[in-house]
């Protein structure tokens, strides 16, 4: 499922409502340092023949010309989401086209949110990290606590350690969303699992460490590259909820989209 276009939707998301989707990725290619097993998308060596990335200007006016005909009939979007092809922020000009996206919707869709849907592999960088701080709902992923299980679930394409992400994590003074897809099955004939009663236990400490205002529970919901994963049922990701709510001592958002 690859985007054919910059500006795609707007979609009904399970976690942001009615959202326009800006894809800053190849229009029909991938472009991703993470090579995730569930990737809508599909693997990255199967769409690595289109790396031609849109413009800033190029997206600045796509932008503007979808908002100003569904301001025209009146509806617009809840949000204005970077995601797409890959992983947003590796667009070269991510900062300067944020502030792009944040004009744009003052102007012609204030009630939207501007959010970015991002592994967090490059919020180490600074003008990565204050473009992030910039938007309503930075929305960062962590699927596991565990070095062996992120290996095997999102596959990093360069050097990648949870310690590194966490105590970058921790920079936003909790001002965004921690997100993490719950899955299990067999790949490569391995079994895995993110959901077992250790692998929870420490994926909690992060949320602890992190005290993100907002923690989104999901599984899988479209069909996945690797072919025998299994999604959790919706009472499943409620009981992680709950034990998410036991330690939620600064009242974050828990939400679950089964």
């Amino acid at each position: 499922m690859l985007f054919s276009d910059i500006i795609f939707g707007p979609l009904h998301s399970r976690r942001l409502g009615v959202s326009l989707g800006v894809n800053l990725l190849p229009a029909h290619g991938k472009w991703c340092n993470f090579d995730c097993i569930y990737c809508e998308c599909g693997w990255n060596a199967n769409h690595r023949h289109d790396h031609q990335l849109p413009t800033r200007e190029q997206v600045r006016e796509s932008l503007q010309q979808t908002l100003q005909t569904m301001q025209q009939q009146a509806q617009l979007p809840n949000a204005i989401t970077f995601s797409g092809n890959g992983e947003p922020t590796l667009h070269p000009q991510f900062h300067g086209i944020v502030d792009d996206a944040i004009a744009l919707r003052n102007t012609y869709a204030p009630q939207a949110q501007v959010c970015v849907l991002s592994n967090a592999t490059l919020i180490g960088r600074e003008a990565i990290f204050r473009a992030l701080q910039k938007v309503d709902r930075p929305i960062l992923k962590i699927d596991s606590a565990l070095e062996t299980t992120v290996q095997r679930i999102n596959q990093p394409q360069g050097l990648y350690t949870i310690a590194s992400v966490v105590e970058q994590m921790q920079r936003f003074d909790g001002q965004f969303s921690l997100q993490t897809l719950f899955l299990r099955g067999i790949y490569h004939d391995v079994a895995l699992d993110n959901s077992t009663p250790d692998e929870i236990r420490r994926w909690l400490h992060i949320v602890v460490q992190t005290r993100p205002r907002e923690i989104m529970l999901y599984t899988l919901d479209r069909r996945t590259p690797a072919k025998r994963l299994q999604k959790l049922l919706p009472e499943e990701l409620h009981a992680i909820a709950a034990q998410v709510q036991a330690c939620n001592t600064w009242g974050a958002v828990v939400q679950v989209a089964g």
